[in-house]
């Protein structure tokens, strides 16, 4: 399973950041090889092209874990078949370990910030 949180610098030991769609960096965790790719946030929030859920997208994430998220990324990660769970704190690494323990709540839009 491949696992995407949002970070500042990149990495198990950076912080998750509050906001998907602001974070400079994503990390991407796989669980089977232990793998960890660190991206940067390319997308149009960054001057760049595309939406965050789309760069994710493109490095077949299955899960992204995160403080909180808009209702319309959210949206798209569930057309994209992308599980999305909130209320991630703390360092990289401890999120992980919050969602594989079950301690993570998946979202539905209705959970999603809406500024």
């Amino acid at each position: 399973m491949r696992i995407c949180v949002p970070s500042y610098n990149g990495g198990l030991d950076d912080y998750v950041c509050d906001h998907f769609g602001k974070a400079e960096t994503f990390t991407i965790y796989d669980t089977e090889s232990k793998e960890v790719e660190v991206i940067r946030n390319t997308s149009e929030h960054f001057g760049g092209f595309g939406r965050p859920p789309e760069l994710i997208r493109a490095k077949n994430v299955d899960v992204v874990i995160c403080g909180g998220m808009g209702a319309k990324a959210i949206a798209l990660f569930k057309s994209y078949g992308i599980k999305v769970f909130m209320g991630a704190s703390g360092k990289v690494k401890d999120a992980i370990d919050q969602f594989l323990a079950g301690e993570l709540r998946e979202a539905d839009v209705s959970m999603g910030c809406i500024h």
